[in-house]
Protein backbone atom coordinates (compact mmCIF):
# COMPACT_ATOMS: atom_id res chain seq x y z
CA UNK A 1 0.00 0.00 0.00
CA UNK A 2 1.32 3.23 -0.86
CA UNK A 3 0.53 6.63 1.01
CA UNK A 4 -0.01 9.91 -0.65
CA UNK A 5 -0.70 13.28 1.51
CA UNK A 6 -3.74 15.34 0.73
CA UNK A 7 -1.61 18.25 1.01
CA UNK A 8 0.30 16.69 -2.84
CA UNK A 9 -3.10 16.00 -4.02
CA UNK A 10 -4.10 19.69 -3.28
CA UNK A 11 -0.79 21.33 -5.12
CA UNK A 12 -1.52 19.22 -7.86
CA UNK A 13 -5.03 20.40 -8.34
CA UNK A 14 -4.01 23.59 -7.72
CA UNK A 15 -0.89 23.62 -10.63
CA UNK A 16 -3.68 21.72 -13.07
CA UNK A 17 -6.36 24.58 -12.80
CA UNK A 18 -3.69 27.47 -13.62
CA UNK A 19 -1.88 25.23 -16.15
CA UNK A 20 -5.37 24.56 -17.84
CA UNK A 21 -7.12 27.90 -18.06
CA UNK A 22 -3.68 29.74 -18.94
CA UNK A 23 -1.89 27.24 -21.47
CA UNK A 24 -3.10 26.16 -24.29
CA UNK A 25 -3.37 22.08 -24.83
CA UNK A 26 -0.58 21.51 -27.89
CA UNK A 27 -2.41 18.96 -29.80
CA UNK A 28 -5.36 21.57 -29.69
CA UNK A 29 -3.13 24.47 -30.86
CA UNK A 30 -1.51 22.27 -33.72
CA UNK A 31 -5.42 21.07 -34.76
CA UNK A 32 -5.87 24.93 -35.19
CA UNK A 33 -2.69 25.53 -37.40
CA UNK A 34 -3.72 23.04 -39.76
CA UNK A 35 -7.35 24.34 -39.70
CA UNK A 36 -5.89 27.70 -40.80
CA UNK A 37 -3.85 26.04 -43.66
CA UNK A 38 -6.85 24.15 -45.18
CA UNK A 39 -9.66 26.69 -43.89
CA UNK A 40 -11.40 27.98 -47.15
CA UNK A 41 -13.03 31.03 -46.06
CA UNK A 42 -10.43 34.38 -45.53
CA UNK A 43 -12.70 35.46 -42.24
CA UNK A 44 -12.72 31.73 -41.22
CA UNK A 45 -8.79 32.21 -41.72
CA UNK A 46 -8.43 35.66 -39.81
CA UNK A 47 -10.35 34.38 -36.92
CA UNK A 48 -8.10 31.27 -36.46
CA UNK A 49 -5.09 33.66 -36.63
CA UNK A 50 -6.81 35.55 -33.83
CA UNK A 51 -7.25 32.83 -31.53
CA UNK A 52 -3.66 31.56 -32.30
CA UNK A 53 -2.57 34.91 -30.93
CA UNK A 54 -4.41 34.82 -28.24
CA UNK A 55 -3.32 31.66 -26.73
CA UNK A 56 -0.04 32.79 -27.05
CA UNK A 57 -0.54 36.02 -25.59
CA UNK A 58 -1.93 34.17 -22.41
CA UNK A 59 0.98 31.81 -22.09
CA UNK A 60 3.65 34.97 -22.47
CA UNK A 61 1.68 37.23 -20.34
CA UNK A 62 0.52 34.38 -17.56
CA UNK A 63 -3.44 35.17 -18.58
CA UNK A 64 -6.31 32.88 -18.78
CA UNK A 65 -7.01 31.77 -22.67
CA UNK A 66 -11.06 32.43 -22.10
CA UNK A 67 -12.77 35.31 -19.60
CA UNK A 68 -14.67 32.17 -19.01
CA UNK A 69 -12.38 30.01 -16.89
CA UNK A 70 -14.84 27.08 -16.36
CA UNK A 71 -16.61 25.36 -13.60
CA UNK A 72 -13.99 22.86 -12.53
CA UNK A 73 -14.50 19.45 -13.55
CA UNK A 74 -11.95 16.38 -12.16
CA UNK A 75 -11.27 13.42 -13.08
CA UNK A 76 -9.36 10.98 -10.81
CA UNK A 77 -7.93 7.52 -11.17
CA UNK A 78 -7.20 6.39 -8.22
CA UNK A 79 -4.88 2.96 -7.75
CA UNK A 80 -6.42 0.64 -5.52
CA UNK A 81 -3.38 -0.08 -3.57
CA UNK A 82 -3.22 3.89 -3.27
CA UNK A 83 -3.58 4.90 0.64
CA UNK A 84 -4.60 8.95 0.55
CA UNK A 85 -3.82 10.52 4.19
CA UNK A 86 -6.34 13.00 5.06
CA UNK A 87 -10.26 13.53 3.19
CA UNK A 88 -9.33 13.24 -0.95
CA UNK A 89 -12.42 14.99 -1.68
CA UNK A 90 -11.51 18.05 0.11
CA UNK A 91 -8.25 18.10 -0.85
CA UNK A 92 -9.67 18.23 -4.61
CA UNK A 93 -12.03 20.95 -3.75
CA UNK A 94 -8.80 23.03 -1.71
CA UNK A 95 -6.58 22.75 -4.69
CA UNK A 96 -9.52 24.14 -6.85
CA UNK A 97 -9.99 27.03 -4.39
CA UNK A 98 -6.77 28.14 -3.94
CA UNK A 99 -5.65 27.57 -7.90
CA UNK A 100 -8.84 29.90 -8.89
CA UNK A 101 -8.04 32.28 -6.30
CA UNK A 102 -4.20 32.40 -6.38
CA UNK A 103 -4.27 32.22 -10.24
CA UNK A 104 -6.68 35.00 -10.13
CA UNK A 105 -9.17 33.06 -12.47
CA UNK A 106 -12.75 34.18 -12.49
CA UNK A 107 -14.86 32.92 -10.05
CA UNK A 108 -17.93 31.71 -11.76
CA UNK A 109 -19.82 28.61 -9.38
CA UNK A 110 -23.05 30.09 -7.33
CA UNK A 111 -24.02 27.89 -4.68
CA UNK A 112 -27.56 27.02 -5.26
CA UNK A 113 -29.05 27.02 -8.75
CA UNK A 114 -32.12 29.08 -7.43
CA UNK A 115 -30.58 31.71 -5.22
CA UNK A 116 -27.19 32.34 -7.60
CA UNK A 117 -24.75 33.54 -4.12
CA UNK A 118 -21.12 33.25 -5.61
CA UNK A 119 -18.75 30.64 -3.46
CA UNK A 120 -16.23 33.20 -4.22
CA UNK A 121 -13.63 30.59 -4.75
CA UNK A 122 -15.04 28.29 -7.89
CA UNK A 123 -16.18 25.64 -5.61
CA UNK A 124 -17.00 22.74 -4.79
CA UNK A 125 -15.70 21.00 -8.50
CA UNK A 126 -17.28 18.13 -10.36
CA UNK A 127 -15.68 15.08 -9.59
CA UNK A 128 -15.60 11.66 -11.17
CA UNK A 129 -13.63 8.67 -9.51
CA UNK A 130 -12.31 5.70 -11.07
CA UNK A 131 -10.14 2.74 -8.69
CA UNK A 132 -7.90 1.11 -11.31
CA UNK A 133 -5.22 -1.37 -10.53
CA UNK A 134 -1.62 -0.39 -9.36
CA UNK A 135 -0.46 2.54 -7.07
CA UNK A 136 -0.57 5.94 -8.64
CA UNK A 137 -3.59 8.14 -8.48
CA UNK A 138 -4.14 9.99 -12.05
CA UNK A 139 -5.48 13.59 -11.45
CA UNK A 140 -7.49 15.35 -14.85
CA UNK A 141 -8.37 18.87 -14.55
CA UNK A 142 -10.72 19.80 -17.47
CA UNK A 143 -12.57 23.17 -16.54
CA UNK A 144 -15.42 23.89 -18.80
CA UNK A 145 -17.01 27.18 -19.84
CA UNK A 146 -20.74 27.36 -19.60
CA UNK A 147 -20.94 28.89 -23.16
CA UNK A 148 -20.40 25.37 -24.66
CA UNK A 149 -21.92 23.46 -21.81
CA UNK A 150 -24.87 25.01 -22.64
CA UNK A 151 -25.03 23.79 -26.08
CA UNK A 152 -24.66 19.73 -25.49
CA UNK A 153 -27.84 17.41 -25.48
CA UNK A 154 -28.60 13.82 -24.45
CA UNK A 155 -31.27 11.95 -26.65
CA UNK A 156 -32.87 8.33 -25.69
CA UNK A 157 -32.83 6.66 -28.97
CA UNK A 158 -34.65 3.71 -30.16
CA UNK A 159 -32.12 0.88 -30.82
CA UNK A 160 -33.92 1.06 -34.36
CA UNK A 161 -32.75 4.34 -34.65
CA UNK A 162 -29.21 2.80 -35.82
CA UNK A 163 -26.11 4.67 -36.37
CA UNK A 164 -28.05 7.06 -38.84
CA UNK A 165 -30.10 8.00 -35.35
CA UNK A 166 -26.61 8.87 -33.62
CA UNK A 167 -25.23 10.64 -36.73
CA UNK A 168 -28.38 12.95 -36.91
CA UNK A 169 -28.70 13.34 -32.91
CA UNK A 170 -24.56 14.48 -33.32
CA UNK A 171 -25.20 16.96 -36.48
CA UNK A 172 -28.31 18.48 -35.05
CA UNK A 173 -26.66 19.26 -31.61
CA UNK A 174 -23.78 20.80 -33.33
CA UNK A 175 -25.96 22.83 -35.99
CA UNK A 176 -28.21 24.23 -32.67
CA UNK A 177 -24.42 24.88 -30.98
CA UNK A 178 -23.86 27.45 -33.72
CA UNK A 179 -21.62 30.08 -32.93
CA UNK A 180 -23.05 29.69 -29.14
CA UNK A 181 -20.17 27.31 -28.24
CA UNK A 182 -17.05 29.17 -29.73
CA UNK A 183 -16.47 27.29 -32.68
CA UNK A 184 -14.36 25.47 -33.90
CA UNK A 185 -15.74 23.13 -31.78
CA UNK A 186 -14.09 19.98 -30.06
CA UNK A 187 -17.42 17.29 -29.61
CA UNK A 188 -17.49 14.44 -27.34
CA UNK A 189 -20.00 11.83 -27.72
CA UNK A 190 -21.03 8.65 -25.58
CA UNK A 191 -23.13 6.33 -27.25
CA UNK A 192 -24.44 3.72 -24.31
CA UNK A 193 -24.98 2.86 -20.88
CA UNK A 194 -27.94 4.77 -19.69
CA UNK A 195 -28.63 8.48 -19.46
CA UNK A 196 -26.01 9.43 -16.79
CA UNK A 197 -23.49 6.91 -18.39
CA UNK A 198 -23.29 8.04 -21.68
CA UNK A 199 -23.14 11.93 -20.25
CA UNK A 200 -20.19 10.94 -18.77
CA UNK A 201 -19.27 9.15 -21.36
CA UNK A 202 -19.33 11.95 -23.48
CA UNK A 203 -17.20 14.34 -21.43
CA UNK A 204 -14.40 11.69 -20.65
CA UNK A 205 -14.22 11.33 -25.08
CA UNK A 206 -12.88 15.41 -24.64
CA UNK A 207 -10.69 14.51 -22.51
CA UNK A 208 -8.82 12.20 -25.72
CA UNK A 209 -6.17 13.98 -26.95
CA UNK A 210 -7.18 15.93 -30.45
CA UNK A 211 -5.99 13.23 -33.46
CA UNK A 212 -6.08 10.65 -31.36
CA UNK A 213 -8.82 7.82 -32.76
CA UNK A 214 -11.25 5.39 -31.11
CA UNK A 215 -8.90 1.87 -30.16
CA UNK A 216 -12.22 0.16 -31.79
CA UNK A 217 -11.75 0.36 -35.50
CA UNK A 218 -16.00 1.02 -36.22
CA UNK A 219 -16.04 4.12 -33.99
CA UNK A 220 -12.75 5.94 -35.19
CA UNK A 221 -13.81 5.77 -38.54
CA UNK A 222 -17.31 6.89 -37.39
CA UNK A 223 -16.14 9.70 -35.77
CA UNK A 224 -13.44 10.99 -39.15
CA UNK A 225 -17.07 10.98 -40.84
CA UNK A 226 -18.95 12.63 -38.22
CA UNK A 227 -16.19 15.23 -38.05
CA UNK A 228 -16.03 15.65 -42.21
CA UNK A 229 -20.15 15.91 -42.04
CA UNK A 230 -19.66 18.83 -38.87
CA UNK A 231 -17.42 20.52 -40.85
CA UNK A 232 -19.79 20.27 -43.86
CA UNK A 233 -22.17 22.62 -42.05
CA UNK A 234 -20.45 25.64 -42.91
CA UNK A 235 -21.09 27.34 -39.22
CA UNK A 236 -17.17 27.96 -39.25
CA UNK A 237 -14.99 29.83 -36.83
CA UNK A 238 -16.97 31.46 -34.23
CA UNK A 239 -20.10 31.11 -36.42
CA UNK A 240 -18.68 33.73 -39.46
CA UNK A 241 -19.12 30.64 -41.65
CA UNK A 242 -16.15 28.64 -43.63
CA UNK A 243 -14.81 24.71 -43.53
CA UNK A 244 -13.47 24.72 -39.39
CA UNK A 245 -16.99 24.04 -37.71
CA UNK A 246 -15.15 21.54 -35.62
CA UNK A 247 -11.22 20.52 -35.05
CA UNK A 248 -12.17 16.61 -33.11
CA UNK A 249 -14.77 14.68 -32.78
CA UNK A 250 -14.38 11.45 -30.15
CA UNK A 251 -16.87 8.80 -29.34
CA UNK A 252 -16.70 6.21 -26.41
CA UNK A 253 -19.08 3.89 -26.20
CA UNK A 254 -20.26 1.43 -23.43
CA UNK A 255 -22.80 -1.75 -23.53
CA UNK A 256 -26.30 -1.28 -23.02
CA UNK A 257 -29.54 -2.95 -22.25
CA UNK A 258 -30.87 -4.05 -25.64
CA UNK A 259 -34.18 -1.85 -25.35
CA UNK A 260 -32.02 1.31 -25.43
CA UNK A 261 -29.55 3.46 -26.91
CA UNK A 262 -28.61 6.33 -24.99
CA UNK A 263 -26.57 9.40 -26.93
CA UNK A 264 -24.75 12.51 -25.39
CA UNK A 265 -23.19 15.11 -26.94
CA UNK A 266 -21.00 17.41 -24.65
CA UNK A 267 -20.18 20.37 -27.06
CA UNK A 268 -16.23 21.94 -25.79
CA UNK A 269 -15.14 25.51 -27.35
CA UNK A 270 -11.83 25.57 -29.16
CA UNK A 271 -9.89 25.99 -25.70
CA UNK A 272 -11.18 22.18 -25.14
CA UNK A 273 -8.83 23.03 -21.39
CA UNK A 274 -7.67 20.16 -19.72
CA UNK A 275 -4.25 19.28 -17.78
CA UNK A 276 -2.94 16.20 -15.63
CA UNK A 277 -0.58 14.59 -13.42
CA UNK A 278 0.19 11.58 -12.07
CA UNK A 279 1.06 11.03 -8.65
Amino acid sequence: MRNIQAEQITEVVKRLCIKANIDLNPPVEEAIRKARETEASPVGREILDQLLENAALAREQNLPICQDTGLAVVFVEIGQDVHVEGSLEEAIHEGVRQGYTEGYLRKSVVRDPIDRVNTKDNTPAIIHYEIVPGDQLKITVAPKGIGSENMSRIYMLKPAQGIEGIEQAVLETVALAGPNACPPMVIGVGVGGNFEKCAYLAKKALLREVGQYSEKPFWAEEEKTLLEKANGTGIGPQGFGGTTTALWLAIETYPTHIGGMPVAVNINCHVARHESEVL
